[in-house]
């Protein structure tokens, strides 16, 4: 006779090694298998506006246009210091073009009055070798005085190009100072000598 008790026994003890089984390889099984035929609710939470994720989206946004509005501000800080540089550089290069031309006038001025100088201290070398020897005293060192006047101003015309050669820092035009001015009147004094020794 087939005993009925012992089989079903036996299928309970393997059911039951299976549920152990499953037990110690998945823990949640046995609660989902549990759950099996439990009817189940599933309610979807719809956020309602204004949650933490609109104000996570709103941070975002508001650090972009923060960061776009910082780049344009440094873009902007930039193109004015270029500009900013650029007409330093074109008011001295003005500055150094209005002097170069003031430069090229005076010492246009001063070579003239060198030149000048020049000429009239040969011319009245020249004097001497025309007839100056034999005459008076008088004549003579008014002739010598005009030689000195002369070399005077070609020694002051010298010196007043090479003051008006040096660039000063600030606005100021080009001055040769009191040795253009004294290179002018030395070179008048020595042409009126060399004539007055003429006349004499």
């Amino acid at each position: 006779m087939v005993n009925f008790a012992a089989i079903a026994k036996a299928v309970d003890a393997v059911f039951a090694v299976r549920d152990a089984a499953r037990s110690f390889t998945s823990p949640q099984t046995a609660e989902e298998d549990a759950d099996v035929g439990r009817p189940q609710s599933r309610i979807v939470t719809v956020p309602p506006p204004g949650t933490a994720l609109d104000a996570r989206l709103a941070g975002v946004v508001v650090a972009a246009l923060k960061e776009a509005f910082d780049r344009d501000h440094a873009r902007l800080e930039l193109e004015r210091a270029q500009l900013e540089e650029e007409r330093r550089r074109a008011e001295a290069a003005m500055r150094l073009e209005r002097h170069r031309q003031a430069a090229d006038r005076e010492l246009a001025r001063l070579r003239l009055v060198g030149a000048a100088a020049l000429v009239g201290w040969i011319a009245s070398v020249l004097m001497i070798g025309a007839g100056m020897v034999g005459e008076p005293m008088a004549a003579r060192a008014t002739l010598a005085g005009s030689w000195l006047l002369l070399l005077a101003a070609l020694g002051a015309a010298f010196t007043a190009q090479r003051r008006v050669a040096v660039v000063p820092d600030d606005d100021r035009a080009p001055d040769s100072g009191p040795w253009g001015a004294a290179s002018v009147w030395l070179l008048i004094g020595g042409l009126a000598a060399a004539a007055m020794s003429a006349l004499l």
